[in-house]
């Protein structure tokens, strides 16, 4: 199959939606409900643009050597605790296009890379503690990170220059962005169970919230950041769903809209990407033995001077006895869980119909990645796996397609984070040393 030839599943999809112009070319997106990304045409004819992406896609699909430059990113003197992009997901082939990662570590620095040019674009001054979780906003160019103590900081993705910081009381167990049409907020969780709601960029205080006193608490938003999800694992305190909004109240009287969930021992939990108000959630059924997953769907009822959460339960299902209790958790579309269990990846429906079950890693999966049009799982056996959705059926069917490999066995212990983008796929390698490295394949596009 000739590359620059293939037809893509998004061509179909722009169809869908009137252009925008704006002064630089014609920008386009499809609608809400097809998922796909932007693109930016630019000074080009509709016909580079679609020999390049249709070549790019068909690359990214097939993962030949010959499709990818694979490159080592080390830098870190620590290992590396999270990572995001900062690029926009826009399909670009104007020469504007990059894919730049930030990364946080152990060494105390918050470093950008550059995975087009395979190098490392500026580090942070060293912290006084080690970074241990960031969050970005491609948007505004910005990364929040915060270390093992609570200190929160907004760096400049362009330069890495400091803008703000807040401190919490305690450590920090979950960091969430939400930007919504108010403005850009920050969620952190602090590990003392309050929730607290800070402006971005310069993280002034709008409001703080108890959930779960004593007890660390780990946050879940929405797609469209109209909900925020709030747990804290294999605890009898059932999970409390939060209306955004209403997190914006500066007065300590004011008490935010939210509903609890009557579930308990909640272990994990994710959002369906094309239900905004759809949420999956991993518990203990009543007895406490066997595992459950419940999907709700939730609403807003607004009267004059109170928001009321409505939650409805539209399906529920035992996991099998067999399956040992899964690690990672993800949705895809409206109908399907993607769930990790050890080295396995197992795909239900959301009423409890198991779709398929791979068995591609050797040692257990560490992390997962997925959007609409591939999934991508990180594990110890030093190798990424990349996986292609094809839409066709009822349910979306998932392919296994390749291995993406790392380094060497002698000197790393294992992949443990993967990312990707339009163009590029980026894992954190671990070490035997003790510290972390980015291993970067980025896709190349060679038509004319």
């Amino acid at each position: 199959m000739n590359c620059c030839t293939s037809f893509p599943s998004w061509r179909l999809a722009t169809c869908c939606a009137p252009p925008k112009w704006t002064r630089s070319g014609m920008r386009l997106q499809g609608p809400r409900n097809c998922g796909a990304s932007q693109m930016t045409l630019g000074t080009q004819t509709w016909k580079q643009y679609y020999l390049r992406r249709s070549e790019l896609e068909f690359r990214m699909a097939s993962g030949r050597p010959e499709d990818f430059t694979c490159r080592a990113l080390a830098g870190h003197k620590g290992e590396i605790d999270d990572l995001a992009y900062i690029s926009t997901s826009e399909y670009r082939f104007d020469g504007q296009d990059k894919s730049v990662v930030c990364t946080v570590s152990s060494d105390g620095t918050v470093r950008a890379w550059d995975l087009h040019e395979g190098m490392e674009l500026w580090s942070s001054p060293v912290q006084s503690a080690a970074l241990v979780n960031l969050v970005a906003y491609p948007r505004l160019q910005l990364v929040v990170t915060v270390d093992e103590r609570g200190l929160i900081k907004v760096w400049e993705a362009e330069n890495g220059c400091e803008k703000a910081a807040f401190l919490l009381p305690m450590y920090s167990s979950a960091l969430e962005a939400c930007d919504i049409p108010e403005g850009p907020l920050l969620l952190a969780a602090c590990a003392e169970g309050a929730l607290y709601t800070l402006t971005v960029p310069w993280l002034q205080l709008l409001s703080r919230v108890n959930v779960f006193p004593g007890n660390p608490t780990s946050l879940l938003c929405s797609p469209d950041r109209q909900w925020v999800f709030a747990s804290t694992q294999n605890s009898d305190l059932s999970p409390e769903v939060f209306y955004t909004q209403s997190l914006l109240c500066r007065s300590e009287d004011e008490t935010p809209a939210s509903t609890t969930l009557p579930i308990w021992l909640t272990s994990r939990a994710c959002w369906t990407p094309d239900e905004a108000a759809r949420l999956m959630v991993m518990h203990r059924n009543d007895n406490g033995m066997q595992l459950v997953i419940t999907t709700y769907e939730l609403g807003s009822r607004k009267s004059r001077d109170r928001v009321e959460v409505l939650v409805r339960q539209i399906a529920s299902f035992l996991l099998p006895d067999t399956m040992m209790p899964p690690h990672l958790m993800k949705g895809h579309g409206s109908q399907v869980i993607l769930l990790v269990s050890g080295s396995e990846l197992v795909l239900f429906t959301i009423h409890g119909l198991q779709l398929v079950a791979f068995q591609d890693h050797q040692r257990p999966i560490t992390s997962m990645w997925v959007d609409q049009t591939r999934v991508i799982t990180s594990s110890f056996d030093l190798s990424l796996r990349v996986y292609m959705w094809n839409k066709e059926n009822k349910f979306p069917v998932l392919k296994s397609c390749y291995h993406l490999l790392g380094g060497s066995h002698r000197w790393a212990s294992g992949f443990t984070h993967v990312e990707s983008d339009s163009m590029s796929i980026v894992g954190v390698e671990a070490r035997n040393i003790g510290t972390s490295i980015l291993r970067s394949y980025y896709f190349q596009v060679r038509c004319g």
